[in-house]
């Protein structure tokens, strides 16, 4: 069974905040610059992604909203956003968690089950070059309860261990995950697998 949770956009601000660069090796520069600048010159630099499940078996995914310029309305990691500079990994998870789906989480309830490059180029000339930090936590609060940022999250939905393994047998045009991404979600699942 699969439970969504959706909303109408009506206006929202994008921020440019500023983001800690790195290298490739995954070492801090000592160098910040905005997310834009970050994107258009391609420099390394973290984000976290947490991942939701339920101990019955749920997973929660989050559709990307329309206004996204890079894969809009396809649906991803439950939670996703870049590290601000000054700022630990996992202060950016629970801050992300806040706003994105008004949900508050702690330090100890991230389980962190990896760190995953991600280095894409796209059309529109963004370059990704990102570290994600990613973690899996358990959903304690009943969907109802979670509120999608407007701008970034289109809609929330809960879906069952078997039918993420369904989608995942995705091909490149399918239109319901970022297929570059099958790999990673497949091993988020064997972890949330592991949990339950």
């Amino acid at each position: 069974m699969t439970i969504v949770l959706a909303f109408q956009i009506t206006s929202f601000i994008m921020t440019d905040e500023f983001i800690d660069i790195i290298t490739k090796n995954q070492k801090p520069t000592g160098n910040t610059a905005l997310k834009s600048v970050i994107h258009s010159k391609g420099y390394y630099h973290n984000t976290a992604h947490i991942w939701f499940y339920t101990t019955e078996g749920g997973i929660l995914l989050a559709q990307r909203a329309a206004s996204k310029t890079i894969r809009p309305l396809l649906w991803d990691v439950s939670v996703a956003g870049h590290v601000d500079a000054g700022e630990t990994i996992e202060q950016a998870a629970i801050r992300e968690t806040q706003e994105e789906i008004g949900l508050t989480i702690f330090e100890t309830d991230l389980h962190k089950i990896g760190v995953f490059p991600c280095f894409q180029t796209y059309e529109n000339g963004l370059i990704d070059n990102e570290f994600h930090h990613t973690f899996i936590v358990e959903l304690k609060v009943s969907l109802k309860h979670l509120k999608p940022q407007l701008g970034e999250v289109e809609a929330l939905k809960l879906i069952t261990v078997s039918d993420f393994e369904k989608l995942l047998q995705f091909t490149e045009n399918n239109n319901h995950f970022v297929a570059s991404n099958k790999t990673y979600y497949q091993i988020v699942l064997e972890n949330i697998l592991q949990q339950l």
